[in-house]
């Protein structure tokens, strides 16, 4: 999902196997990826430009720009919302909304913090403290929340248009983008995980609690 705040790296998630072409251009968009994360930990984001990470990487400027179309999408760009989405779908129909969300997410989440969680905690440390970073992001959530309204509609009936798919996919991105802000907020002290459940957790008994 694109944070979004933040939930990047595909290779904790599951997935079907990747034809060759595909594989090559995997390989290529996390090298690139890994150098870019490599060197904003080296002399920091601004002052790192789009023509080092693609000479660390060993592309062209134009692979780069093919890839990401503005150093901003280095940290914003996954594909990790086209396997949250497929989750969503897969939830048995009729599991309540947040459940079928804490279904999707929270499997995928977990695995990720097995040998995603450094990148995870250099995504989320971008996005607080970079404000292009930030400006940025706005619009990546805007695009999980259509992919989303659109799951949510066509699991319950409803046309994609319609205000209340839209209004439940605008309530679980912001929950699950908060939650992280505030994991990374915190210092990553506590397990992201139990961040992002407690949060829909919240979000399913409905603000009267509050």
């Amino acid at each position: 999902m694109t944070s979004k705040a933040g939930l990047p790296q595909p290779s904790a998630l599951p997935e079907p196997p990747l034809g060759l072409r595909e594989r090559k251009k995997r390989r290529t968009r996390e090298a690139i990826r890994r150098e870019a994360y490599r060197l904003f930990r080296e002399q920091g984001y601004d002052a790192t430009t789009v023509d080092q990470i693609a000479d660390a990487a060993e592309v062209s400027p134009s692979t780069f720009f093919r890839y990401f179309p503005t150093k901003e999408d280095v940290v914003l760009t996954d594909e990790y919302d086209p396997v949250i989405m497929q989750a969503l779908r897969d939830v048995p129909l009729g599991t309540p909304i947040v459940e079928t969300v804490r279904q999707a997410v929270l499997g995928p989440l977990r695995a990720l913090m097995g040998e995603g969680r450094a990148e995870m905690k250099m995504r989320m440390r971008l996005t607080v403290a970079e404000p292009a970073v930030q400006a940025r992001s706005y619009h990546q959530q805007r695009e999980t929340m259509r992919m989303m309204a659109e799951v949510f509609a066509a699991r319950s009936g409803r046309d994609p248009d319609d205000l209340e798919p839209r209004y439940a996919a605008a309530a679980v991105v912001g929950v699950l983008n908060e939650s992280m802000l505030l994991w990374a907020e915190n210092d990553f002290v506590r397990d992201p995980v139990d961040v992002v459940d407690e949060a829909l957790r919240f979000l399913a008994s409905g603000l009267h609690t509050m």
